[in-house]
């Protein structure tokens, strides 16, 4: 058996006031109605920080200062291997819903009880626990 190539997705965890920045999915999408941290795709060449700045442009409407990478995990769905890249983020504006049908900024410990997609899900328990605490507090 082969294994399949990932897809690296990057994903922002946005921090505001001590609450993180939630996205749900729109009808139409894959995996819709469940909410996730923003990013996307990285195209060819293109960083994680890179790809993040351009995604939440274009899915928020917002410039981004990107800090550093907190983790990466592993997903398998039935329609492919996706590889989460999570970079902490502050937002520089108002978020909008560009391409999501709705945002909401969520305290890190209710993230488990959120309908997450389960790319999302590892990093939700781990902001819950506590494990970056010092970081959301920080400026990137």
């Amino acid at each position: 058996m082969t294994e399949r190539a990932a897809v690296r997705v990057a994903a922002a965890v946005l921090v505001r006031g001590g609450r993180v920045l939630l996205a749900r999915r729109p009808a139409g999408k894959r995996l819709a109605g469940l909410w996730e941290f923003p990013g996307g795709k990285l195209e060819a060449g293109e960083s994680p920080a890179d790809a993040l700045r351009r995604e939440l442009k274009e899915e928020l409407g917002l410039d981004a200062a990107v800090g550093p990478e907190l983790a990466r995990t592993l997903h398998d769905y039935d329609f492919g291997r996706i590889e989460l890249i999570a970079l902490l983020c502050r937002a520089e504006g108002e978020p909008r819903a560009l391409e999501h049908d709705a945002l909401e900024w969520a305290l890190p410990a209710d993230l488990p009880r959120r309908a997450l997609t389960p790319a999302d899900a590892p990093l939700a328990e781990r902001l819950a626990r506590g494990e970056w605490d010092a970081l959301l507090g920080a400026r990137p």
